[in-house]
């Protein structure tokens, strides 16, 4: 009889539910099997839980979800040869088939048969004490580095993947709308590359002030209703670029009047909503470039080693972290963004929650 093991379900919209669960087991030889430690909430969760679905993605079902994750190695397919029971590691939540176009092409972030963890109807998600992953996936964080702080290697390798459309980096002026986790990973990254200015704006007042911290030049409340007369009174030609980190239309629209002709947008946020719209004129005229983000493509082990060498005290972004069995009250409070939340981490071994 195959062992149970617990994961967090969401059962339907805001509804989480701790269940016990049949443990996975290794199905193929390259695989590797992982006794997960920390899991953090991201906004593509927050989509499901807040709105039942993201991207023509719906819960139909009960679904474990997470794929933001950091664990050990409990067991390894024979094949398997960089890693041993004990090692800790992190993982690009994405597996790829290998064999289409885009894999073949080295897109394999735009595999045409892709899965991806906690996606539903895809894989499982890595809420829960065990995931099975191939070995390929895996990263190494070797010993020193925080499993907490580790779980910040996925999404700041989306950002990293997100600046591989910015040529150039170094003394542009560029903005930053959203500075969500994904945002600040984005003008942490801007920051140590040696932008010239960064602009970042946010609705909520805690996540200006990490932005001040973390890098921004100046910092601004898109709600303000003359926002981009005011960042242009600073950059009266206009930004070279801009990465819109929050899927908001209003952050698109603002994103285009705050661009200087030849300027790139690039968008790494997922809005709620199948469609978005573009003032097409003010695109044309400008000849303005628009480039969408997907996900990441091999910049997992860039980030893990940013994260290990802290280059910017990105350990700082874990404000909260909460037990297997808080995971309701945990994506609660991200999803308000209450009580200074930046990033709420779920420890899977069971720790005392801490705040800042």
């Amino acid at each position: 009889m195959r062992k149970m093991m617990k994961a967090v379900q969401l059962t339907s919209t805001g509804e989480l539910r701790l269940i016990e669960t049949q443990e996975p087991t290794l199905s193929r030889s390259d695989e590797i099997m992982l006794r997960m430690h920390a899991v953090g909430i991201c906004g593509s969760d927050l989509h499901y839980f807040k709105e039942g679905g993201i991207g023509g993605r719906a819960i139909e079902q009960a679904w474990i979800v997470g794929h933001e994750g950091a664990g050990t190695v409990a067991q390894v397919g024979g094949e398997v040869s960089r890693f041993k029971p004990g090692d800790r590691v992190v993982f690009d939540p994405n597996i790829s088939c290998g064999t289409c176009d885009q894999c073949k092409n080295g897109r394999h972030h735009t595999c045409l048969n892709g899965r991806f963890l906690g996606c539903p109807g895809q894989l499982q998600g890595c809420l829960a004490e065990l995931v099975v992953l191939p070995e390929s996936c895996c990263v190494s964080i070797g010993n020193s580095l925080d499993l907490n702080a580790a779980v910040l290697a996925e999404p700041l390798s989306v950002a990293l993947h997100s600046l591989r459309f910015l040529h150039d980096i170094e003394d542009t002026d560029v903005g930053v709308l959203g500075a969500g986790p994904i945002g600040l990973c984005t003008l942490m990254a801007l920051d140590s590359l040696a932008a010239k200015s960064i602009s970042v704006t946010d609705k909520i007042a805690h996540r200006r002030e990490s932005a001040a911290k973390w890098g921004a030049t100046r910092t601004w409340n898109p709600d303000d209703p003359d926002i981009v007369a005011q960042i242009l009174d600073n950059h009266p030609h206009g930004l070279n670029a801009v990465f819109e980190c929050c899927g908001d239309q209003s952050a698109l629209d603002q994103a285009v009047d705050l661009l200087k002709p030849g300027g790139t947008l690039i968008i790494t946020g997922i809005p709620s909503t199948e469609r978005v719209s573009f003032d097409i004129s003010k695109l044309r005229r400008k000849e303005i470039s628009v480039q969408n983000v997907r996900r990441q493509n091999n910049c997992l082990d860039e980030a893990v080693q940013w994260v290990s060498e802290n280059l910017f005290n990105i350990h700082d972004m874990i404000t909260h972290t909460f037990s297997l069995n808080e995971a309701q009250q945990a994506f609660e409070l991200a999803g308000r963004y209450g009580d200074g939340v930046l990033k709420a981490v779920v420890n899977v071994a069971w720790t005392p929650r801490i705040a800042r």
